[in-house]
């Protein structure tokens, strides 16, 4: 593990993650808790694919496990994706 790999990353570029929600409504929520973290600037939905994503912004370094936690709290999971798509 490195510093890379456990956190998100301030820039333009952000972070995916794979959700098991699915509903608009679910993903919604997931964002507006997200943006309670203090240093999430920006989260992106992608509700046109399965399963679906969304996209994490940030303006400092935060933990990948504090964003899979937040996401617990309403009842779904949060998997970061891979830095580069094979």
């Amino acid at each position: 593990m490195s510093i890379i790999t456990d956190n998100v990353i301030p820039g333009n570029d952000g972070k995916k993650f794979g959700t098991n929600a699915m509903e608009d409504k679910d993903l919604l929520q997931i964002k507006t808790i997200l943006l309670e973290l203090e240093g999430i600037k920006e989260v992106v939905l992608n509700m046109e694919i399965f399963p679906r994503e969304f996209t994490v912004f940030t303006t400092k370094m935060i933990p990948i496990t504090e964003i899979e936690n937040k996401v617990r709290e309403v009842g779904f999971h949060a998997i970061p994706k891979d830095l580069f798509e094979l």
